[in-house]
């Protein structure tokens, strides 16, 4: 015979028995989590899920805008670098620019076509003997100072004071003076069958007279220029980047 109750507490020790599942609800919603999936997946776990809300970065958009900020900030340290060198070299020469591409051969073979030139202001430091600021060629032979393989300085000049023209690269000769007869202190090889008796031979300023190594005649004697006032320099020509100075003229045309 069963007590009062008997019954009940056999039907409670099987509702409370371990086989009605685990008793850690924490355990349960795990298992549930695997078993209900479909045979031959396994879904992730509970703890895994992320909510519609979550705050968590996406990981390629993360990485789409590293890589865009890495690349803006390429730029701009690139951009920076060529104004700092073009600070630096505006500071030494005292000249912008301060460099010049060559595209034309009449300085050959000392300078040549697409050689980028770096030009300093002619009274930064002028050598020994120099007449405002340039040695010229007649006096660099009596002192043997030399530049870009003969006497005297190389010059960057407006042709005639035309500064919205492209600049000459050439050799200064020689200086004459205002009135002065400049033909008969000139080379006769290089006038170009000039008679000195030709009133062009006569300078109506003072300046420069100026030639191309590789030319045959001075650009007094051809008329590409006057004599050529120091007003009319930009600077000496202090050394050549051989090459360089193709790009800048692509850019330019």
């Amino acid at each position: 015979m069963r007590g009062p109750g008997e019954g009940d507490r056999r039907d409670g020790r099987r509702a409370d028995g371990p086989a009605s599942g685990p008793a850690n609800p924490g355990d349960r919603a795990t298992a549930e989590e695997h078993t209900d999936a479909p045979e031959g997946r396994s879904r992730r776990p509970v703890g895994d899920r992320r909510g519609a809300g979550s705050s968590d970065p996406d990981p390629e958009r993360g990485s789409g805008n590293s890589g865009w900020r890495l690349f803006v900030r390429d730029i701009a340290s690139s951009v920076f670098a060529v104004l700092l060198v073009g600070f630096l070299l505006f500071a030494v020469s005292g000249v912008w620019p301060p460099l010049v591409a060559v595209e034309s051969g009449s300085m050959l073979p000392n300078v040549e076509r697409n050689d980028l030139v770096f030009v300093m202001e002619e009274e930064r430091f002028p050598g020994e003997r120099a007449e405002q600021g340039v040695v010229t060629a007649q006096r660099g032979a009596e002192t043997g100072y030399q530049k870009f393989g003969n006497p005297g300085d190389v010059i960057v000049f407006a042709a005639s004071g035309d500064k919205a023209g492209t600049p000459i690269i050439h050799r200064a000769m020689l200086w004459a003076e205002a009135g002065e007869n400049w033909c008969t202190a000139a080379d006769p090889a290089y006038l170009g069958g000039l008679d000195p008796d030709d009133p062009r031979c006569v300078a109506d300023h003072a300046g420069f007279i100026t030639k191309g190594d590789n030319n045959p005649r001075y650009d007094q004697a051809t008329g590409l220029s006057g004599p050529v006032r120091p007003a009319w320099v930009v600077g000496t020509a202090e050394f050549k980047i051989p090459g360089l100075g193709w790009i800048r003229l692509q850019s330019a045309g």
